[in-house]
């Protein structure tokens, strides 16, 4: 199983041994599974045993990824005895914003201010992103909240800005020719994230009458960033940073350079923070605008 969900990767035809999965890469499967609500508050964790058969490693990089877990509030009782649990309360405290905040991996830092912007009577997500995985787990939580009856937005807009099908993707990138495998593996990814995510929120209207618009556009090139604007207060950018990767994709080890996008770290500018993040989130918005409004074109998510 692939445990980087936010966009698969491929290329060189080769091979070779099974790629080597590390205590970051369950990290971020296991948190992808307890944003996405696969595993609930209170549920206990399989034992270290069963995740390091699992993901074919040894019990201390088990250790290594549930105690990152626990230090991001997901976990609690991570010990060599019985399986950890799920945070009653999934997610970390909001960290600030300003010239000093420091930086968040992305699914550690996104799904919370999303959670906030749901606060709202009327929620407003932008977002430029290569497949949306990261945006499609963040909104878990607030669904559920909508769903438990805790949340109660009037109105939600959400528009997503994604490369176009039709381009030659800067990344992900085989190292070698792989036959478009890697670009299909993309493609589907991207629609069936994008499929998700619009169904997730229009379902709101029938259950509980919020307004719900979801809008796509395609992109002439491969955003190198990604970016979410939170309304007209706030702006999170992070950089998608390459790496050389190996990847299994239908029983072939491919070669290519990739990005982690899930812990792409994420910085925060909110326009009360001051002048200078005031400017950051300002001209974030009138770029995002200018892409959606001129460049960009139709997206069929089907396609």
């Amino acid at each position: 199983m692939s445990v980087d969900p936010e966009h698969a990767s491929a290329s060189g035809r080769t091979r070779s041994q099974r790629p080597h999965t590390s205590h970051g890469d369950i990290a971020d499967e296991l948190r992808s599974r307890i944003r996405a609500g696969l595993l609930q508050p209170g549920q206990r964790m399989p034992t270290q045993a069963e995740l390091a058969v699992e993901f074919g490693v040894e019990r201390g990089a088990v250790r290594q990824a549930l105690r990152i877990l626990q230090s991001e509030r997901l976990l609690t009782n991570v010990s060599k005895g019985s399986p950890a649990t799920v945070a009653a309360v999934p997610g970390p405290v909001r960290f600030p914003a300003g010239p000093t905040a420091p930086p968040q991996p992305t699914m550690v830092g996104l799904a919370p201010r999303i959670a906030e912007a749901f606060a709202a009577p009327h929620v407003r997500i932008d977002a430029l992103c290569l497949t949306a995985v990261s945006l499609t787990l963040a909104i878990g939580e607030p669904l559920r909240q909508i769903h438990a009856g805790r949340l109660k937005p009037a109105k939600i807009d959400v528009r997503v800005l994604l490369p176009s099908r039709d381009i030659d993707l800067a990344f992900p990138a085989p190292v070698a020719d792989d036959h478009g495998l890697l670009h299909r593996r993309w493609l589907s990814q991207r629609n069936a994230q994008g499929m998700v995510l619009r169904q997730n929120l229009l379902a709101l209207l029938t259950t509980h009458g919020v307004d719900v618009r979801v809008s796509f556009r395609a992109l002439p090139f491969t955003p190198p960033v990604k970016l979410y604007l939170l309304g007209d207060s706030e702006a999170l950018f992070a950089y998608y940073t390459l790496k050389r990767r190996e990847r299994e994709i239908e029983h072939e080890h491919l070669e290519l350079y990739d990005a982690d996008g899930t812990r792409s770290m994420l910085f925060a500018f909110e326009r009360r923070a001051g002048e200078r993040d005031a400017a950051f989130v300002e001209q974030s918005r009138l770029w995002f605008d200018a892409l959606w409004e001129t460049i960009s074109s139709e997206l069929l998510l089907s396609s």
